[in-house]
């Protein structure tokens, strides 16, 4: 499985009211990676004519994360069949590496033309392997 990795660092904006990394901050990293993954990846045409959305998130959180942490983000795609693909994200403090926290994203395939979800071919696969 071809893994994609960044770095950030935890800002203040991404506080709660107990000083420590928002659960929501977390989807938005998670989204964030696995776009970013997408690009990375993926020809021109393909980005022109396909896209994926986000059908099920489940985030374990183990460890909070605090202002000013390094955070590196890993993700990897661990199976496609059909529609669909189970993409894997974890979110580790760089200076630690204490794992904080392990997503596993459902992702369909979707169409820009139909806007429907559209098979994954052998081509999409191999991107992630």
């Amino acid at each position: 499985m071809q893994a994609y990795t960044e770095m950030l660092t935890v800002s203040d904006t991404d506080l709660d009211e107990l000083r420590h990394v928002n659960n929501v901050i977390y989807i938005q990293w998670v989204n964030t990676i696995a776009k970013a993954h997408w690009i990375k990846v993926a020809s021109q045409n393909l980005l022109d004519n396909y896209f994926w959305v986000s059908a099920n998130h489940q985030i374990k959180y183990k460890y909070p994360a605090f202002v000013n942490d390094n955070i590196l983000l890993n993700t990897f795609v661990e199976s496609s069949n059909g529609i669909t693909s189970t993409r894997i994200v974890e979110i580790f403090n760089n200076d630690t590496q204490k794992l904080l926290a392990i997503s596993e994203t459902t992702c369909c395939f979707m169409s820009f033309a139909t806007r429907k979800p559209t098979r994954i071919t052998a081509e999409i696969k191999s991107l992630f392997c």
